[in-house]
């Protein structure tokens, strides 16, 4: 079965541009000019993906992801006209999985869109249920997409974006190793970000404050002047 993305944009030559391109990759598309719109269809069908335009007439694409988030970690791409570092960081803080600043080639859109389901599809296989790894106290169920804070009352559910799972889940099968910015962009995104490398310290922003209100003993490391890490020990 196709996967089916949610193209949301008050620009109908926009929507028709991308849609055109994602239907030649096989993906199945379903246009809305507002977020109202396409907040009701997703309340009805949950999508495998959406791209938001972020300046739309009523509803923004800030209020719509917001919206989703509240409801699922369906992978969000958010778009805007406006290249300004405040909307990227909004967009991030939202819950939004990458970030597109117009005008852009529809060829990167769909490359973008192509990488975060090679994420989904690909790593949950990639260790099996019975060695689940772990770092402090954090398991990943790789099956399930799931990351839990496993203490003596059980284990709880730490709520994640697709992009916010993707990150714990490399920095932890991969750790006690330093990062920089360029190598987890290459890891994680997947693909050659256009622009500077803020993307990664605000996702990491985003978990922090995520694993914060958790109280979990899980720490991303910072590693000044150079990237990130995290280990096994408890400072």
């Amino acid at each position: 079965m196709s996967k089916m993305i949610y193209v949301v944009d008050d620009e109908m030559d926009i929507r028709a541009i991308v849609r055109s391109y994602l239907e030649k990759e096989g993906f199945t598309v379903n246009e809305y000019e507002n977020g109202e719109d396409a907040l009701a269809a997703f309340n009805q069908q949950m999508p495998d993906m959406l791209i938001i335009d972020i300046m739309m007439p009523g509803m923004s694409g800030f209020e719509l992801c917001n919206e989703i988030r509240k409801k699922a970690n369906t992978p969000i791409i958010i778009v805007s006209a406006r290249d300004e570092e405040l909307d990227r960081i909004l967009g991030i803080e939202m819950g939004a999985d990458d970030y597109i600043p117009k005008p852009f080639s529809p060829r990167e859109m769909v490359a973008r869109a192509k990488a975060v389901f090679r994420r989904i599809d690909g790593m949950r296989n990639d260790v099996s249920d019975d060695s689940s790894p772990r770092c402090r106290d954090l398991k990943i169920y790789p099956d399930e997409r799931r990351i839990v804070k496993v203490s003596a009352d059980g284990e709880e559910d730490i709520n994640l974006t697709a992009m916010e799972y993707n990150f714990i889940n490399f920095m932890i099968t991969n750790k006690n190793r330093v990062f920089t910015r360029d190598q987890l962009l290459t890891n994680i995104w997947e693909y050659q970000y256009i622009g500077d490398t803020r993307a990664v310290d605000d996702l990491v922003k985003r978990i922090r404050k995520k694993l914060d209100s958790h109280n979990t003993e899980f720490s991303i490391e910072t590693v000044w002047g150079y990237g990130y890490k995290v280990t096994d020990n408890v400072d």
